[in-house]
C-alpha cells in the first residue's frame, strides 16, 4: 500500500486524535478507466450513499422474508464453490533468475522512490538500489523529494555525488497531487521499459531486478508486485499480526491469480510496465491509493498484473493502535473509491468473466459483508433470530484460517533451511521436537493473526457509512519511519 503517499504536503503526525483528521475539502475530480481525463457523473459521496442504503434495506430485507436465508445460503455456496477452485490452484512457476552477463539485451528500469521526511531511512535505501546486481548502465534511480523538513535533502545532495545513478528531484512547496502527483511529474524525464516504485523505508534484495524482470517476458502483463514483508515483525503484538496478515495476502495473491483472477499493487514494490502505465494516464492524483486505483485500470485495459513471491521486499510495521486504524482508514476508503470511480466498466465486465467473477466475491467478504453485518446485528436483536450472514462469516473465517496458515508456510520454508536436514540437530529425536515446537508456533501465530483480522471488520463499517455521510475527505497521515 502506499505507505508514503500524502494528498496535501502538509505532514501530519499518526499519532493524531481521531477527530482532527479529516478535511473540509470538495471531493477531486474523478477519472475515467482508461484515461487520467476527469469525467462527468455522480461524486463519491453519492455513490457511496446508495450502496450503503442498498446494503442496509437489502439485508434487513432479507430479514423481513421466510426465504431471505436460503439467499445468503445460495450466495455462500457459489462463493464456496469459487473459493474451492482458488484454493485448489497451482501457481505457475517462477522463471529462471536473468543473467546479467549481456547488458545489451537487459531491459533498461527506471527506479522511483516518493519520499517526505524520511531522513531516518532514506540513505540506506539509496545505497541498496544504487548497488544492486544490475548493471549500473540499464537502470536508473530517481528520489522525488517533496519538500521535505529535515534532512532528507542534505542527505540526497551528498548521497548524489556518490552514485552517477542516483538522480534528485527536488518538488516545489505548493507541488501538488501527493505521492501520485511526485512520479507523475518525474515519469516524463526517465527513460526505463519497466518503472519500479519503492516506498522510502523498503528493504530490498541485491537481485531483485535479476528475479522480476523475466515475468514481463509475458506481453499481456502490465506489472508485477513483489510480496510485502515487515521488517520489525518481532517488535510487538500488532506488528506480528501484520506479518500474518501479508502471509494471508501473498497466498491469496498467488492463488487468484492462477485461476485467471485479480492480481493486486501494493504500492511499494510495484514494478509496471511502462506502456500500460502511459495507456493508463498514469498514476490517478485524485486517489488516496494510488496502487489500488492503478490496479483497476491495468485490468480494465486488458493488462494481467502477476506477483513475485520471493525475494520479498521488507517495510516497516505500524507499532501502534491508533496508527494501524489511520493506515486502514486509508486502504479502505482507497480500496472503496475504486470500485464507486469504476463500478460501470467492472459491471460491464471489460476486465474478463474471471476476473469479474473474482473480483466480486472479494468485495463482498472486504466491503459487503462488513458493511452488513451492522443491519444484521441490529435486526436479529430485534427479532430475536440468529444473525442472517452467519454463512458467509463462517465462509470468511475459514478462508481466513486456510489462507494465513498456507501463507506463514509459505514464508518459512522459503526464509527457513528444513529442520530436517539441519545439521546442528543430528539425531532424529531433535529433529521431530524443532518439528513439533515450529508447528506450535505457527498455530499459534494463525490464531493470533486471525484474531488480529477482526480489525477490517469496524474499519471498513466506519469507512464505508463516513463516505457516505460525511462532506469531508481524510486526510493522509505519515508514517513515520525508525530506520532501525
Amino acid at each position: 500500500m502506499p505507505e508514503s503517499s500524502w494528498p496535501e504536503n502538509d505532514s501530519y503526525s499518526e499519532l493524531e486524535p481521531l477527530g482532527s483528521l479529516f478535511v473540509d475539502l470538495p471531493d477531486r475530480p474523478e477519472v475515467d478507466s482508461a484515461s487520467s481525463e476527469p469525467h462527468k457523473g455522480d461524486n463519491r459521496r453519492r455513490r457511496a450513499a446508495i450502496a450503503l442504503v442498498a446494503i442496509w434495506s437489502g439485508t434487513i430485507g432479507l430479514h423481513l422474508v421466510t426465504w431471505g436465508y436460503w439467499v445468503v445460503i445460495g450466495l455462500t455456496a457459489l462463493m464456496g464453490i469459487q473459493a474451492a477452485r482458488i484454493l485448489f490452484a497451482r501457481p505457475l512457476s517462477t522463471p529462471a533468475l536473468l543473467s546479467s552477463d549481456s547488458s545489451d539485451v537487459l531491459p533498461l528500469v527506471s527506479i522511483l522512490v516518493a519520499a517526505k521526511n524520511e531522513e531516518a531511512v532514506i540513505a540506506r535505501l539509496v545505497r541498496t538500489l544504487c548497488e544492486l546486481d544490475y548493471p549500473t548502465s540499464c537502470y536508473e534511480l530517481w528520489v522525488i523529494d517533496d519538500n521535505s523538513t529535515d534532512k532528507t535533502p542534505t542527505l540526497l545532495q551528498q548521497l548524489s555525488q556518490q552514485y552517477k545513478q542516483l538522480r534528485v528531484f527536488y518538488r516545489p512547496a505548493d507541488a501538488g497531487g501527493g505521492k501520485s502527483g511526485a512520479l507523475n511529474q518525474v515519469l516524463p524525464l526517465t527513460n526505463g521499459e519497466i518503472i519500479a516504485v519503492f516506498d522510502a523505508d523498503a528493504q530490498v534484495s541485491h537481485d531483485m531486478l535479476r528475479r522480476v524482470l523475466p515475468l514481463f517476458q509475458r506481453e499481456a502483463l502490465g506489472a508485477v508486485q513483489v510480496r510485502k514483508a515487515v521488517s520489525n515483525g518481532s517488535e510487538n503484538g500488532w506488528t506480528r499480526g501484520q506479518v500474518a496478515e501479508m502471509a494471508l495476502d501473498s497466498f491469496y495473491q498467488r492463488q487468484r491469480i492462477a485461476i485467471g483472477g485479480i492480481g493486486e499493487l501494493r504500492g511499494n514494490g510495484q514494478f509496471v510496465r511502462r506502456e500500460a502505465l502511459e495507456r493508463c494516464g498514469g498514476w490517478n492524483e485524485a486517489t488516496i491509493t494510488d496502487d489500488l486505483d492503478l490496479t483497476f485500470r491495468l485490468h480494465l485495459d486488458q493488462w494481467d498484473v502477476d506477483f513475485m513471491a520471493l525475494p520479498a521486499v521488507e517495510e516497516e510495521g505500524v507499532t501502534q493502535a491508533i496508527s494501524l486504524w489511520h493506515q486502514r482508514s486509508r486502504w479502505a476508503e482507497g480500496g472503496y473509491q475504486r470500485y464507486l470511480d469504476y463500478w460501470r466498466p467492472i459491471l460491464q465486465n471489460r476486465m474478463g468473466t474471471r476476473k469479474t467473477i473474482d473480483l466480486l466475491m472479494f468485495w463482498i467478504i472486504q466491503y459487503l459483508l462488513p458493511t452488513a453485518i451492522v443491519p444484521d446485528l441490529l435486526m436479529s436483536v430485534l427479532r430475536n433470530r440468529p444473525l442472517l450472514v452467519s454463512p458467509l462469516t463462517t465462509l470468511t473465517l475459514a478462508l481466513s484460517v486456510i489462507g494465513t496458515v498456507a501463507g506463514l508456510r509459505q514464508i518459512r520454508s522459503q526464509t527457513s533451511p528444513q529442520l530436517a536436514q539441519n545439521a546442528k540437530y543430528p539425531s532424529k529425536r531433535a529433529q521431530l521436537s524443532m518439528q513439533l515446537v515450529s508447528s506450535l508456533r505457527l498455530l499459534f501465530h494463525t490464531v493470533f493473526g486471525t484474531l488480529y483480522m477482526f480489525h477490517w471488520l469496524p474499519v471498513v463499517a466506519v469507512t464505508t457509512a463516513r463516505l457516505s455521510i460525511r462532506p469531508k475527505r481524510l486526510k493522509w497521515v505519515k508514517t513515520i519511519h525508525q530506520g532501525e
